[in-house]
């Protein structure tokens, strides 16, 4: 029986422009190829089928131990062309069977495709994540809520019996007042930074509020916003103005990039997506 044939593995498309003489290693360390179908160019590693083929991938990934260094491999590439210029970045194990079905992608998908890239060379993407810490923001919530206000202080000034009612009471309103409190600095944040984008959207669509924190505070807004260079100083300035307002009063951001503009072509990419 012959062995199976290597599989393409193809991590986005960039301008044929983009040469890949200094590119890094992909997946499995190995070498980074381009081919080119008119203006565009599909970034590629040729890996071995009988580790990346349909089956023995369906295993692998769900490992994280496996997957989590082909990630980084995968985002490596990525950033490297992005940071070049515009790329459109397909998901992970976007696999073909051959250069043939890889241009036949690039053929298919080229209006979609050279939108896209239009799109991506408008901006880079940056990821900005706010998160609600209910142990500082508990101590100074009856300062940002006239209702918590009320509530304590008719419980102070109450009888024993009585105060420890009210003293329930307002344990439950704090809990929803929390809840108002980090939507409108959510709301908030995402308004002032929204006009200085090209695009900007929130992860899933909306807000986030979890019952359950994770160790970094409950994460109230998820956002990511394409950012042409020449906005990138008013952007800072205003998200520099909302941390100093909002990080010491129970609520700390988590601001990363650039990134490829992952969030803002994702449509595009995902339609390019096939075992072909």
């Amino acid at each position: 029986m012959s062995a199976p044939q290597p599989v393409w593995y193809v991590y986005g498309v960039v301008p044929t422009a983009l040469s890949v003489a200094s590119a890094p290693p992909g997946l499995e360390e190995a070498p980074l190829r381009s081919v080119e179908e008119g203006p565009l160019a599909a970034l590629i590693s040729v890996l071995d089928a009988e580790r990346y083929g349909p089956e023995p991938l369906e295993r692998s990934t769900e490992e994280v131990e496996w997957l989590a260094p082909r990630a980084v491999a995968h985002d490596r590439v990525l950033t490297w062309a992005s940071d070049r210029g515009a790329v459109v970045p397909l998901p992970m194990f976007s696999l073909f069977s051959g250069e043939d079905a890889v241009r036949g992608m690039l053929r298919e998908r080229a209006a979609q495709l050279q939108a896209a890239l239009r799109r991506a060379g408008e901006g880079r993407e940056y990821v900005l994540r706010i998160y609600r810490i209910d142990s500082e923001l508990e101590a100074i919530a009856c300062e940002l809520s006239p209702r918590l206000a009320e509530l304590q202080r008719a419980a102070d000034a109450a009888a024993p019996g009585q105060r420890y009612l009210l003293q329930r009471k307002l344990a439950g309103e704090q809990k929803k007042e929390l809840r108002s409190i980090s939507e409108r600095v959510a709301r908030d944040a995402y308004a002032a930074l929204a006009p200085l984008a090209v695009a900007a959207t929130e992860a899933g669509g909306q807000r986030r509020d979890v019952s359950s924190a994770g160790p970094e505070g409950t994460l109230v807004l998820d956002a990511a916003f394409l950012i042409a260079t020449a906005a990138f100083e008013p952007y800072q300035r205003e998200l520099t103005a909302l941390v100093e307002r909002h990080h010491a009063r129970g609520f700390r951001f988590d601001f990363t990039g650039p990134w490829p503009p992952y969030h803002f072509v994702q449509n595009v990419a995902e339609g390019s997506t096939r075992h072909a």
